[in-house]
C-alpha cells in the first residue's frame, strides 16, 4: 500500500492541548483519528508506515503517538521499540479486537495502553487525555522528593530511577507502577486496585497490570523468576517488599489463576474521566480485507 501523505491541521492558537502523532496505514482510520484529536484541540502530525512515523517523531517530538501495529514497512512492535530509545513517550497502540498476543506483547514493547478495533474515537481522545494528563501532572503529583528503600531510589521530579545506584529504564507507566509500590511497602494491592490507582481507570483488562508488573520485575529484580521486592500475593495481588527476605509468595504468574490474564473486564469503555460505553458512541471499525 502507497504511503498516506503526512497531514497537518494548523496548530490551535495559544490553547494547542499537545502535539499527537498518529500512525496508520489505513487512510479512513486516521483521518477519523486525527478530526476527533484536532477537534479536541490537539495539533496533530500523521504517517502511514513505520519509516514516515520515525521520522516525522524525530522532526516534531510528539507529546503522544498513536500507533497502529500492522504498518507497512516495518510494524508497530519496531516503531514502538525504536521510538523508546529516544526517551518515554507515551504510547497508545490500536490492536484488532480479540488479539490477546498483540496486546501483550505492545504493553511489553512499552506501549502505556491500548485501544481495540473497533473503537469509538471519542473514547481514545479520552484514552489521549488520560495518558498525556497522567504524563504531565505524574511528578508533581508524586510527593514531597525522592523514594527509596529496599536498594531502590526514585526522583519523582526528575523521572529517574535506580536499583543499587544502577540507572532503570522505566516507562512513564511504569515508573509510576513502582513510585506508589515504592509508597506503599508491605500493602497488598488488587489489580484493579492497581488500576484505577495508577492508570486511573475505574475498569479495563487486568492483564494491562500483570505485564506491567512483569516488566518491572524484569527490571528491578536479581531474578525476576523468583522476585523478592515485588511479590505475588495469592488471591489478592502484589506487594512491594523492602527486605527481600523469602520467597513464599513470589512468582512469574498473576494473582488468580492463568486464565485470569487478559480477561477484560466487562465496561472497559467506562472510564473515570467521563467516557460511557464505547456503543453508545461511533465506531472506527475493524480494516477491511487486512488480517490485523
Amino acid at each position: 500500500m502507497e504511503n498516506t501523505p503526512p497531514t497537518r491541521h494548523p496548530a490551535p492558537a495559544q490553547g494547542a492541548r499537545g502535539r499527537v502523532l498518529v500512525v496508520d496505514d489505513d487512510p479512513t482510520v486516521a483521518e477519523v483519528v486525527v478530526g476527533y484529536l484536532h477537534r479536541a484541540g490537539y495539533t496533530v502530525e500523521q504517517a502511514g508506515d513505520g519509516p514516515a512515523a520515525l521520522a516525522r517523531f524525530a522532526a516534531h517530538r510528539p507529546d503522544l503517538v498513536v500507533l497502529d501495529l500492522m504498518l507497512p514497512v516495518m510494524d508497530g512492535f519496531e516503531v514502538c521499540r525504536r521510538m523508546r530509545e529516544h526517551g518515554p513517550v507515551p504510547v497508545i497502540m490500536l490492536t484488532a479486537r480479540g488479539d490477546e498476543e498483540d496486546r501483550i506483547l505492545g504493553l511489553e514493547t512499552g506501549a502505556d495502553d491500548y485501544v481495540t478495533k473497533p473503537f469509538s474515537p471519542r473514547e481514545l481522545v479520552l484514552r489521549v487525555d488520560s495518558v498525556l494528563r497522567r504524563a504531565r501532572t505524574a511528578a508533581p503529583a508524586d510527593g514531597a522528593g525522592p523514594l527509596s528503600g529496599g536498594g531502590l531510589s526514585l526522583d519523582p521530579a526528575a523521572r529517574q530511577a535506580c536499583r543499587d545506584g544502577r540507572g532503570l529504564a522505566l516507562t512513564l507507566r511504569e515508573f509510576d507502577l513502582l513510585a506508589f509500590l515504592l509508597r506503599h511497602p508491605g500493602r497488598a494491592f488488587g489489580r484493579e486496585e492497581l488500576m484505577r490507582e495508577v492508570w486511573g481507570w475505574d475498569f479495563g483488562d487486568l492483564s494491562t497490570v500483570t505485564v506491567h508488573i512483569r516488566r518491572l520485575r524484569g527490571k528491578v529484580e536479581t531474578d525476576p523468576a523468583r522476585p523478592r521486592l515485588i511479590r505475588t500475593v495469592w488471591g489478592v495481588g502484589y506487594r512491594l517488599d523492602l527486605d527481600e527476605e523469602g520467597d513464599e509468595e513470589g512468582g512469574e504468574e498473576g494473582p488468580g489463576t492463568p486464565a485470569d490474564v487478559g480477561r477484560a473486564v466487562a465496561g472497559a469503555g467506562d472510564r473515570r474521566d467521563g467516557a460511557g460505553p464505547a456503543a453508545a458512541m461511533p465506531v472506527v471499525p475493524p480494516t477491511g480485507g487486512r488480517s490485523r
